[in-house]
């Protein structure tokens, strides 16, 4: 299969390059600065601001498969825009898309939301990703739409530096009580994307965690399992700082892992595994 990931640069895409690259697959990547060191696939520079571009990057691929993973939170051009555009060239040579979406579309006033749920939201950011849903909806109807969580990995992600960060006195803020999410680990989520873009689904997929945590609760995990001081994390409430974001959002995975092979462990696991091997911090 040969497989093209536009966004292949950042912390998912790397892994998305790294398991298809293994898998045996032909396997494409796209980055907008520089690209990764990172062996296993062909890289190549793209903006998916610029629509032509899209559409050279991706005749010139003829992917089987395309997952976007390309998104820049304060940037509707990139996250709306963009997607809009991979869409489009996509469908014209009648490729499978997988497009990677968040759980920022919700506002978290109903808490739950299934595959059936509509978008809701709050954010600028949650806005262009649902705007993104709906574009591609519209030009790609074959499409996966998967909607995930707080990407987690064994240390190099963004949430994870933060959390050092706040720990070692690094950086300012708190870590919220009350903002729950579903936090997926990076391995489980690539593995999940990958079968999606090899199978015959489309529409609306759920892939997320199978815990419901607070970012109070998963700063803690990680502390522990990197053997750092979680009594050393700052704790807070979301109203009490900077504009309004969904409090509350636990996305429903049941319908999803009823047809993957893919396991999505939940944060309480797959953060304790260390600890569970004997590995202490030096």
């Amino acid at each position: 299969m040969k497989v093209l990931v536009v966004g292949g640069s950042g912390f998912l895409g790397r892994e998305l390059v790294r398991q298809s690259a293994a898998a045996g697959h032909d396997v494409a990547a796209s980055f907008l600065s520089r690209p990764p060191d990172t062996d296993g696939a062909d890289w190549m520079l793209l903006d998916v601001r610029r629509s032509t571009d899209v559409v050279a990057v991706v005749d010139a691929v003829r992917p089987d498969v395309v997952i976007n993973a390309a998104y820049r939170q304060p940037d509707w051009e990139i996250t709306a825009d963009g997607a809009a555009h991979v869409a489009l060239a996509t469908a014209a040579i009648g490729a499978r898309l997988v497009h990677v979406s968040s759980d920022a579309v919700f506002s978290g006033a109903a808490i739950h939301y299934d595959e059936t749920c509509v978008p809701d939201p709050i954010t600028p950011y949650g806005a262009a990703k649902a705007a993104a849903e709906t574009a591609i909806r519209a030009v790609c109807p074959q499409a996966v739409l998967a909607r995930t969580s707080l990407i987690i990995g064994d240390g190099g992600s963004a949430h994870e530096t933060f959390i050092h960060a706040l720990a070692a006195g690094r950086r300012e803020g708190v870590l919220f009580t009350d903002e729950v999410r579903c936090p997926v680990h990076v391995t489980d989520l690539a593995a999940a994307l990958l079968e999606l873009g090899g199978s015959d689904r489309r529409g609306v997929h759920h892939v997320a965690g199978a815990d419901a945590v607070s970012r109070y609760e998963l700063g803690v995990l990680v502390a522990r399992r990197d053997g750092v001081d979680a009594a050393a994390l700052p704790a807070g409430r979301r109203p009490d700082a900077g504009p309004p974001r969904p409090l509350d959002v636990r996305l429903d995975c049941t319908a999803t892992r009823r047809v993957l092979r893919a396991r999505l462990r939940g944060a309480r696991e797959f953060l304790a595994r260390r600890q569970a091997a004997g590995w202490t911090a030096s």
